[in-house]
């Protein structure tokens, strides 16, 4: 029985159509908050943006579960005489995917609609019939006759772009669409916070359930936050990389599948005995799971929370992600569900002053 109720779709589907850019996610944010408040005691807003609400507050135990808000996306970088805008990345947005895709260019007055313009394959020959996309050639039109006519528009220097796919479900089997990187993660999170609500859980320790800004951009939001809270223990969860699709290696990317569970990760910043809760939590309660390893870094929040505050107990438990920064990101039903479970039993396991020391 799912345990994704129909309301939470609903949710789920207005919170990835919502556009939340690196630095402008305000919107996406009091949309989680409205969601999340019934489930919770409290919840708080903090300089930058990053949302929370706490369960049990008041626990000289703190523990935090953690996804992250921010969504890829383009500035405007330069409004040419003619008309056209050339933009420079706001986090890891991919130029490869750019021509021929609809935006939403923000602005104090609204959206302005644009598109990725390309120049159509019968203008290019020779040398010019390979020609690439790349990130000094891309460019967007928004119908414009000249630059006034752009600025009259109300788009200047520094407007933020958002592709405007919105999200579908595909076979009844996965959830696509633009942002599931990671605002999945703020839903995975969510449902947590629900399902603890409605089965009626009283935690030993303060949850702080908590949606960060700025992870795109190194990861900034978990590094602010983390230093607010001073969290004992933190589960963070992000989406990893289906590595099943054509044009994937995964001697080097590791081995994960799309339908066959979270994926837990080993590496440093990942506590080994936290893990190993995580994964008896996993073993007791008959949820898949699949392993990975990072070298130096998860490129997580989990890097940022972990080595915060002296050292915070931390481990990552990530969603399988096809087409990861592209406006298609697919990802598994069944595997959403199964994070929200692994997130929700591993708590369960968690107690008051939980001995996490290394030995």
């Amino acid at each position: 029985m799912s345990i994704i109720l129909e309301s939470s779709n609903a949710f789920l589907k207005d919170y990835l159509n919502n556009a939340s850019p690196t630095g402008f996610e305000s919107e996406g944010q009091k949309l989680w908050l409205k969601y999340i408040e019934p489930f919770v005691d409290e919840s708080f807003i903090d300089n930058y943006g990053t949302a929370y609400g706490v369960i049990n507050p008041g626990s000289d135990f703190r523990v935090m579960i953690e996804g992250h808000a921010d969504e890829i996306s383009w500035f405007v970088n330069y409004i040419s005489p003619e008309g056209f805008l050339q933009v420079i990345r706001n986090g890891g947005s991919d130029h490869i995917i750019a021509p021929s895709k609809k935006v939403n260019i923000h602005t104090e007055k609204g959206y302005v609609k644009g598109v990725f313009g390309w120049p159509a394959i019968h203008t290019r020959h020779g040398e010019e019939a390979n020609l690439s996309p790349k990130l000094d050639n891309i460019f967007i039109d928004v119908g414009a006759k000249n630059k006034e006519e752009v600025l009259e528009m109300g788009i200047h220097v520094g407007c933020v772009i958002t592709y405007e796919d919105e999200m579908s479900i595909l076979n009844n089997r996965y959830y696509v669409g633009r942002a599931l990187d990671n605002r999945i993660g703020g839903f995975c999170i969510a449902e947590v916070a629900r399902l603890l609500k409605e089965n009626n859980v009283k935690l030993p320790f303060s949850l702080y359930v908590v949606n960060s800004v700025q992870e795109e951009i190194g990861l900034r939001g978990a590094e602010m936050i983390a230093h607010t809270i001073k969290p004992h223990v933190a589960i963070i969860t992000d989406v990893t990389h289906d590595t099943h699709t054509p044009l994937m290696n995964k001697k080097k990317l590791g081995d994960v599948q799309s339908g066959l569970g979270p994926s837990v990760t080993y590496a440093p910043a990942v506590h080994n005995k936290l893990l190993k809760l995580i994964i008896q939590a996993a073993e007791d309660n008959n949820i898949p799971i699949q392993r990975q390893a990072s070298s130096r870094m998860t490129g997580t929040d989990t890097d940022a929370i972990a080595y915060s505050n002296g050292g915070v107990p931390s481990a990552l438990i990530s969603l399988p992600l096809r087409y990861m920064h592209t406006t298609v990101e697919m990802a598994n039903i069944e595997d959403v569900e199964n994070v929200i479970l692994l997130i929700y039993q591993s708590l369960l396991k968690i107690e008051h002053n939980h001995n996490f020391k290394y030995f």
